[in-house]
Formats: C-alpha cells, sequence, structure tokens
C-alpha cells in the first residue's frame, strides 16, 4: 500500500493546544521523535499534561525549561519520570495497571492527543502498536488526535494491536533503533539463589507470569528440565526465548489462548523484537484482558512472579515507593497476586533480596512513614529471598513475622527478633 502523506515531527506536533492532555506510548515503543518536537514548542505551550506509563530512550521529561509548559501525570513512574513526578510539575496516579484502559474509555483522563510509535501499514492499511499494546490501545481508541511516528524497526506483532492508517491524523516517518534493555547482565549471587529457589516451586503445566528485572531472567534459566510451561504475564523479555524454542513453554496445557503466549508489553534485546515480529505464536494484547483477574486464575498452576522495595512483619508489601518519594507504581502485581490466588493450584509469590546494595534490610518492622502498600497482607502469599521460601497464607501476626525473620539476612535478624519482642511479646 502506498501512503505518502508524511509530514515532519516539529509540523504534526502543532496539532497540541493549551490544555490539552496527551498521552505517550511507553516501554520500547515511545515516540522519542515526537516527544522531542513536542517539548520544543514550551515557549508557545502551558497546561499541557502528559499521561503515560513506563518510557524508554532519549527522552527527558525534567528540562527545568519544560517544567511550566507540562505537568507529567504519571500512570507508572519510571527512571525519565521519577524526578518530575516527584516535584510540584508532576504526581503519580495509584491505579491498577489493569484499570488504566477504563480511565482513557469512561473519560475519567479523556485524551486529546495520542503520540504513538507503530510498524509500517501492511498492504491492508493495518499498522501495529508493536512491542506496547497494554494501555496504548484504550489511548489510540479514545483520542481526539493521533500522531504516529512510523518506523521500520518497530516489529509487526499480533493480538489487539493493529491501528488502520485511517486512524491516524498524523504520520511521521522517523527510522530509529529501539530502546534495549538486557536483563541477564543485571544479576549477583543472591539474585541467582532467589531464581533457584522460586524455579523449585514452578510445577509443570503452570502458567507464568513474569515481572520486571533480573529476578524474572533468573528464574527462567532455571526452568529448563520443566514440561508444558505456559505464558500469561503484562511483559515479555529476552528470557523466554530460549524456553519458546526448547517447547518447554508450548501453552499446551492453557485453558485460554491454548498454544499462544499472551503478555502486554515487550522489553528486550532486538533479538527479541526480532523473534516476536509478525510470530502468530505470540499475542500482544489490551493490559484491560491480560491483567484481568477473571482471565487470569482461568489458567492452571497460574504462578506469578513480582518483587518488592521492602515487606513489613506482617506481611504488608511496598512495591512502588521509598517513604513519600514515589519510585515506580502499583503496576500489575495485584493483579496477578490476585488472579494467581484463585487459580487452581496458583501461586502467587513476592521475591526480593534480604537486603539493599548498601546492607539495610528489606525486610523490616514497619514500612517507611508514607510507604505505600501495593499487596495487602491479606492477599500475600508466598514471599522468598536468597535465604529461603515461607508461605504467609492462613499463618497469624506472629507466625508471619517468626516466618519472614528466618529468610531475612543474618545481620538484621537479631533486630527483627527484638522489634517482634517489642510488639508481641512484652508485657
Amino acid at each position: 500500500m502506498n501512503y505518502t502523506n508524511f509530514i515532519s515531527a516539529d509540523e504534526a506536533v502543532k496539532y497540541i493546544k493549551q490544555g490539552n492532555r496527551v498521552f505517550i506510548h511507553g516501554g520500547a515503543a515511545t515516540p522519542a521523535c515526537l516527544v522531542e518536537a513536542m517539548q520544543r514548542r514550551y515557549n508557545e505551550l502551558s497546561d499541557v499534561e502528559l499521561v503515560s506509563i513506563t518510557t524508554l530512550g532519549d527522552v527527558n521529561f525534567d528540562n527545568p525549561r519544560h517544567r511550566k509548559s507540562f505537568f507529567f501525570n504519571s500512570l507508572f513512574v519510571s527512571a525519565a519520570t521519577r524526578d518530575v513526578a516527584n516535584s510540584d510539575d508532576g504526581d503519580y496516579v495509584p491505579i491498577f495497571l489493569s484499570q488504566i484502559p477504563q480511565l482513557f474509555r469512561q473519560n475519567i483522563l479523556p485524551i486529546d492527543v495520542a503520540l504513538i510509535q507503530v510498524s509500517p501499514p501492511d498492504m491492508h492499511g493495518y499498522c501495529s502498536l508493536g512491542t506496547s499494546v497494554d494501555i496504548a490501545r484504550a489511548a489510540v481508541d479514545m483520542a481526539k488526535y493521533v500522531i504516529a511516528q512510523v518506523n521500520p524497526l518497530m516489529p509487526r506483532t499480533h493480538g489487539d494491536s493493529f491501528v488502520h492508517i485511517n486512524k491516524i491524523n498524523a504520520i511521521v516517518e522517523h527510522t530509529s533503533e529501539l530502546p534495549e534493555v538486557d536483563y541477564a547482565f543485571k544479576t549477583d549471587a543472591a539474585v541467582e539463589k532467589i531464581g533457584r529457589n522460586i524455579a523449585s516451586l514452578v510445577e509443570d503445566g503452570a502458567t507464568l507470569q513474569l515481572g520486571i528485572g533480573s529476578i524474572p531472567d533468573q528464574v527462567l534459566k532455571n526452568l529448563t528440565n520443566h514440561k508444558n510451561l505456559g505464558l500469561h504475564t503484562e511483559m515479555f523479555s529476552d528470557g523466554v526465548m530460549p524456553l519458546l524454542e526448547s517447547g518447554v513453554i508450548n501453552n499446551s496445557k492453557k485453558t485460554l489462548n491454548v498454544g499462544k503466549s499472551v503478555t502486554s508489553f515487550i522489553t528486550g534485546t532486538r533479538k527479541l523484537y526480532d523473534f516476536v515480529n509478525d510470530n502468530p505464536g505470540i499475542r500482544v494484547m489490551d493490559i484491560s484482558y491480560v491483567n484481568d483477574t477473571s482471565v487470569i486464575r482461568q489458567n492452571p498452576k497460574a504462578t506469578a512472579i513480582n518483587s518488592a522495595i521492602e515487606i513489613d512483619l506482617t506481611g504488608q508489601v511496598c512495591s512502588d515507593s521509598i517513604g513519600t518519594y514515589q519510585f515506580s507504581g502499583i503496576g500489575g502485581q495485584m493483579d496477578f497476586i490476585r488472579g494467581a490466588s484463585l487459580s487452581e493450584g496458583g501461586k502467587p509469590i513476592i521475591a526480593l533480596p534480604s537486603q539493599t546494595s548498601k546492607g539495610i534490610s528489606r525486610i523490616v518492622p514497619f514500612l517507611k512513614q508514607g510507604a505505600g502498600v501495593v499487596t495487602t497482607r491479606g492477599h500475600v502469599h508466598w514471599v522468598i529471598t536468597e535465604y529461603g521460601m515461607v508461605d504467609l497464607f492462613g499463618k497469624n501476626l506472629k507466625q508471619r513475622a517468626k516466618a519472614l525473620i528466618g529468610i531475612a539476612h543474618p545481620n538484621h535478624q537479631e533486630m527483627l527478633e527484638r522489634s517482634f519482642f517489642e510488639r508481641f511479646e512484652k508485657v
């Protein structure tokens, strides 16, 4: 199909007006050239609200020159938006990832302009949202005006990703490499041990959900002798490729999407982006489907693997903030923790190193003042560190505390024992 109505990025973003709410495509699909063109108009614009989840690549939302023109209302805080989200010129919306599309579809956060990055249109005129369908599907459907960066290096993915060129109001052709993240290099002895501990809980025939980071990658490295695993996960990274190629992940035991790996966004290396390109075995779906608890629970032995910043002795899990400092977001942790707990034979898992790189315990008597509880103590089940595994489901407060002290770093167990005594046994 011929398409020749290209315009420059600077011309395309002229549609953005004062007071608009602008959606920015996230993850590896972050349209950096469109963002930069919009930011170049900072002297002309004011009161523009930006909404997005994780953004990657060469984008800077913390430039002081832009602060008075653009307010960043983050739906999931990432490194590129962390400073501005914790300033007077930004903020964070606490919300389950599965429900963000509702904000757009129900006009709670109506979208004026969507900035997206897509693959070139096929012979029928359909572009693909590529690596990030997640919340972008709803944003594109509901936006009054859609500006697309068409990038030949964006993979064409199957699922909910297709956008007809007639839906796009302005097209900018710009070829650039997608941002790459390789989680295999972000590891240490503790993370490797945690990976082995988690893998020992994964049963043959389980359906996996994997969060972001090095721990899920280490889990995958320890599953090579498993059989008939399935994949239904919000995020898809390089670590799943060897298991798909070897047939360890074949999705044969799933109840939904049998034979298909289901995800919502893809982040990894160029090898991964090439692997998913036009691959009918991978479905990249709307996050409101992928992270729907009622969908997750239908697959057998749903095993959800997520991490945390800290956990208190009663089982309250903080995964999104360091005290009052907003570090990330609720994301999909609760969607999958709940879904896995309701799945037949399911295992919801919170995994974290026992201490920080500075030697501070991540199992704590009390969460930091102002910290957000992402997974409540009523939802938590398995907690895993490099020192062991405990299942808190059905345990009372004292039992939980003792179990968690048992998998804390030895350097901090005495402190935690004193806290236990002060809280539970001191008369």
